[in-house]
């Protein structure tokens, strides 16, 4: 799911593009996609496009007369720039939004199909929000009292769209690994220290990672948007060595989710218990590091 560095840069790269110009259409493959009745999207068209606006991992297009188009991408969303008019991508084309200059295609791969399209006046953004803080525009002071407001693992706090504004999955991983903290970890059992850490390192991660994409895409449209990025320390990593000590990244699964870790670099040499696959191999599953990196026939 595109988080906070991929959507702002796709906000910023549709700064330079739509800005100023005219919504002309839009075309939908599905009307699923649309989760509104009020306004109706035919009011829509022939308005200029005034502003845009990030709501966590949301898009709002803000155009005359009061009203905004709001895109969440969810899991496998992905928006591309073509030339006026083009077709959507067979099986993958979701809409397709005809501006004055140019058409902006909504794709998404997969069956389950759950990015979302909403019409809304001003008044109705809010209701979009989940209230989560911008980790990016706060201080230390009231980032450890939003992070400590209940008690969660850190990966659960983090990725709390009411907690923290635009981090999922991949980014939780990179910061956590970056603070040297376990996922696991309660917020309530944290230091002052190690808070401080790991605000140190939410800043830190995403405004690097904010420099990277920004440069990837100062040419042209963001059009490699992935969860999975070879630069990235242990997200996406399992069995590969970790950056830092070069200790095999580990991983929790839970659903379609997984949570990557380095055991040396975060819990202590403590190898996490898999829901799922602690449960099957029992007395197999390893608990140390020293177990979790010998070599397996099944590796």
């Amino acid at each position: 799911m595109p988080e906070l560095p991929d959507v702002v840069v796709y906000i910023e790269s549709l700064e330079r593009r739509i800005v100023g110009e005219t919504l002309e259409g839009i075309r939908l493959a599905s009307p699923f996609l649309l989760r509104s009745v009020e306004p109706k999207l035919e009011t829509t068209y022939g308005l200029r496009v005034r502003a845009l606006r990030r709501i966590g991992k949301r898009i709002a297009i803000g155009l005359e007369d009061d009203l905004w188009l709001v895109l969440h991408l969810m899991i496998a969303g992905r928006l591309r720039w073509k030339p006026s008019g083009s077709k959507l991508p067979g099986r993958l084309g979701t809409a397709a939004f005809d501006f004055s200059n140019g058409t902006l295609l909504l794709t998404e791969a997969g069956s389950k199909k759950r990015a979302s399209l909403t019409a809304v006046r001003s008044e109705g953004l809010a209701s979009l929000d989940p209230g989560g803080l911008e980790p990016l525009e706060v201080d230390l002071s009231s980032f450890a009292e939003r992070l400590q407001s209940a008690n969660h693992t850190l990966k659960r706090a983090l990725t709390s769209p009411r907690l923290f504004s635009g981090i999922g999955n991949a980014y939780s991983d990179e910061i956590l690994h970056r603070a040297r903290l376990s996922p696991v970890q309660l917020t309530s059992r944290l230091s002052d220290e190690e808070v401080e850490r790991l605000y140190r390192a939410t800043v830190e991660t995403l405004e690097e990672w904010l420099a990277r994409l920004r440069q990837e895409a100062a040419k042209s449209f963001p059009e490699k948007v992935t969860a999975f990025r070879a630069e990235m320390a242990v997200h996406g990593k399992y069995g590969e060595p970790c950056t830092v000590c070069e200790g095999r990244v580990a991983r929790i699964r839970y659903a379609s989710n997984e949570t990557n870790y380095c055991p040396r670099c975060q819990t202590g040499g403590r190898v996490l218990a898999d829901r799922s696959l602690s449960k099957l191999l029992k007395q197999d599953w390893p608990r140390t590091v020293e177990a979790w990196e010998t070599p397996r026939s099944s590796d």
